[in-house]
């Protein structure tokens, strides 16, 4: 499981908290849990889309211009997603206008990697 919340400690209560999750993957699923703040977006971008109702079409222009920054997913480790299924994880409850859905995208475009959206 790969969480790519900027913030894994807060956005949600009890068991979805780093920690939580980190336990209940390794030690119920027998997975690895790792959070990676690189896939994430900057408080800037975020709290300009969630407090000052920036549009999505705005957000998603932003985070994917950050992504480039970043160089993702040439920083990533292709092999650690190759090697079995990952699971980004954030806090929208639907991909549509979420930005683990834009990671994802980048991903099949730039990998070619196969996606589902749960």
């Amino acid at each position: 499981m790969l969480d790519v919340r900027l913030h894994n400690v807060s956005q949600l209560a009890g068991f979805a908290k780093g920690k939580d999750l980190e336990y209940f993957v390794t030690e119920l699923l027998d997975g690895v849990y790792e959070h990676d703040v690189r896939l994430a977006p900057t408080d800037d971008i975020l709290q300009a889309y969630r407090k000052d109702k920036k549009p999505w079409n705005w957000y998603e222009e932003r985070f994917n211009s950050l992504m480039r920054q970043r160089k993702i997913p040439g920083v990533l480790d292709r092999a650690s997603f190759e090697a079995g299924k990952t699971a980004l994880l954030c806090s929208e409850p639907t991909a549509a206008k979420c930005h683990r859905r834009l990671v994802a995208d980048i991903l099949a475009e730039e990998w070619g990697a196969e996606v589902e959206h749960l």
